[in-house]
């Protein structure tokens, strides 16, 4: 599926460009500001096949793409002209907590990649240093290490402007705050002091010089004032004004009140931060490392994980390092091990390669394949994952394992809790409670985490031409329009093609009708009336979609002859749509025909791919 399509039912999903205060995204998923909540559809979302999840959570509508994530943003906004600025007070306010996960996603979202980066060359460094494989006073060293610092040196630069976009201010004035905030001069006049010596004054004001380098809480205060202070200059000062006045006003006025006061007490106040972490911390360092281990991919399902990343940042920068990073490997690397238990313990070819790929995304720190397409379904191998996890940083809570730079929870984490005296205990206690998370996880989903697979025996040609009924234990699910059977593996679209929606078949239609497969009930009936999902009275849930991308015709050329919640028996006329309309259209009628809830029974079972199926013959075995 191309970016730019997907882009656009996203768009359409999420209530158009007009109900989109703002969007920026992470790793994975894409996070909007809506106006308006009850106006985006995420059942829908849920069920187009280039989307992952969707999410609701700390006043964001997040979709879930997976790590083609930053080419579907960059069609959205080429698309639709739609901005990343926050400034916006339209959208829905929420509570004081989901709006303060908001403002944090949107300043730290835009630079998480470089400063993931930053880390994992700190942590390179450290490694080469430990290992005796560079000199610190080497020009190679020196260079590296300018490359790696020079992101957490300048803190207040990035998320000045950063902030200032997310608070609707010019982001150039608040990145101007920031710079002063480092300028060599202030650095200078800190280095400078002396216990005991004259202050300095500003108009007769005692000034306290602090070095802000790597700092966050001070200048995200002085980005709000500064946007505060914008907005209301921009009402007052005539337009011919505007544009240099109100610059110059925010930053005669925010940058002596910064080194006066708001850069002063917010020092102090991230100064208790830290502390106040430091001291729950110590109560009983291996209660909190199970206690994150086990709630940090909850978290990050949610969104809320980004509540604890200024508080990570904000230990390194008062406190030169962070215990809390190391607590969240063992909880990846759980994730991980579960997914391993999957792909080792199923059969099917299909879940054993979505299964891979996950894995390889986790161990970079990138759970959410894992997540929701392999262990959240399944439920077991998440639960398991989550408690690997407890166990593996209860672990290195107890040894105290120290993070001395910032980044992603993902392999190259172990580089970044070298201490500087060289490798130690803590570094072992990382890896061998990282490994014990791993095969726990992966040990009881093999186990205990899913249901037990079994071949089923093949249905005769003649009980297929004869339409008997499925043996016990099993249920037939007839074909609901005539035309082509093929495997589920040939359709030109690589989520249904890959089984990440469900197992089934797709049909190649020689009519243009659509009949219910099973007695049921219809669940869902797509806007566009392209797609239609039934649930048979025995639970089987079952997605019929007519062509491929065909939602872009946006209900053109198909009639339907039922409504959500109808009761419908076998055979029952669903649907009828105009083949030739469509192909005209130039879209491809191939129809792939899913179990959706393929989890829960042993298998799902093709009939007859490769020959033709006609209205009601016998079309997927489940087994149960």
């Amino acid at each position: 599926m191309e970016y730019s399509t997907l882009a656009d039912e996203i768009l359409r999903g999420v209530g158009g460009k007009e109900n989109v205060v703002s969007v920026v995204h992470c790793a994975t998923r894409l996070r909007f500001k809506l106006k308006n909540t009850g106006k985006a559809d995420a059942a829908g979302l849920k069920e187009n096949p280039g989307v992952i999840m969707v999410v609701e959570s700390g006043g964001q509508f997040q979709v879930v793409i997976g790590n083609h994530v930053g080419a579907v943003y960059e069609a959205l906004v080429k698309g639709s002209a739609l901005s990343d600025s926050g400034g916006d007070d339209t959208g829905e306010k929420g509570s004081l907590f989901a709006r303060a996960i908001d403002v944090i996603s949107g300043i730290f979202t835009p630079f998480i990649g470089i400063m993931a980066a930053s880390g994992i060359l700190k942590g390179f460094l450290a490694l080469a240093l430990a290992c005796g494989w560079l000199n610190p006073e080497s020009g190679t060293y020196k260079v590296w290490f300018a490359a790696s610092d020079a992101m957490f040196y300048f803190f207040p630069l990035v998320i000045g402007f950063t902030a200032g976009k997310k608070f609707g201010g010019n982001p150039f004035v608040t990145m101007m705050i920031g710079g002063a905030m480092v300028h060599p001069l202030m650095i200078a006049a800190f280095e400078a002091q002396q216990p005991g010596a004259q202050a300095e004054h500003f108009f007769g004001i005692p000034l306290v010089f602090i070095n802000y380098a790597s700092s966050v809480i001070p200048v995200i205060l002085a980005a709000w004032v500064s946007c505060w202070l914008e907005k209301r200059a921009m009402k007052i000062l005539p337009s011919a004004l505007r544009n240099f006045i109100t610059p110059l006003i925010c930053l005669m006025v925010v940058v002596p009140l910064t080194f006066l006061i708001i850069g002063p007490v917010a020092t102090w106040a991230s100064q208790q931060l830290a502390n106040g972490y430091q001291f729950v911390y110590h109560v009983s360092p291996a209660i909190a490392g199970a206690f994150m281990g086990a709630l940090w991919q909850v978290c990050v399902i949610f969104g809320l994980h980004w509540g604890l990343v200024p508080l990570m940042i904000n230990n390194f920068s008062i406190l030169g390092h962070d215990t809390m990073l190391p607590l969240l490997l063992p909880a990846v690397m759980g994730q991980v091990g579960a997914v391993i238990g999957v792909m080792l313990r199923a059969k099917d070819a299909r879940t054993k390669a979505l299964a891979g790929s996950a894995i390889s995304a986790g161990i970079f720190g990138i759970t959410e394949p894992a997540v929701y397409g392999i262990n959240l379904p399944r439920r077991r191998p998440f639960i398991f994952g989550c408690a690997g996890g407890a166990i593996g940083a209860a672990i290195l809570g107890y040894f105290q394992t120290t993070a001395y730079s910032f980044g992603f929870a993902n392999i190259f984490t172990f580089t970044q809790i070298i201490p500087p005296t060289g490798f130690d205990k803590t570094v072992t206690a990382a890896i061998a409670g990282t490994l014990i998370a791993l095969v726990f996880a992966a040990l009881a989903t093999y186990f205990f985490g899913m249901k037990e697979e079994a071949v089923a025996p093949e249905i005769s040609e003649k009980a297929k031409a004869d339409n008997v009924q499925a043996p016990r234990g099993k249920t037939l699910i007839a074909s609901p329009m005539t035309g082509a059977c093929i495997a589920l593996d040939q359709v030109k679209d690589p989520t249904f093609a890959s089984g990440l929606l469900g197992k089934g078949v797709a049909i190649v239609p020689t009519t243009g009708r659509v009949v219910s497969p099973v007695n049921g009930t219809i669940a869902s009936l797509f806007k566009t009336h392209h797609a239609i999902g039934i649930e048979s009275d025995d639970g089987a849930e079952i997605l019929i979609h007519v062509g491929i991308d065909t939602v872009k015709l946006d209900g053109k050329f198909f009639t339907p002859h039922v409504a959500v919640d109808a009761v419908v028996k076998q055979g029952d006329l669903l649907l009828e749509f105009d083949m030739q309309g469509i192909t005209d259209a130039g879209y491809d009628l191939t129809t792939p025909v899913l179990v959706t809830n393929s989890d829960d029974y042993l298998d799902v079972i093709p009939a007859g791919v490769g020959q033709d199926a006609g209205e009601q013959t016998p079309l997927l075995t489940l087994l149960r």
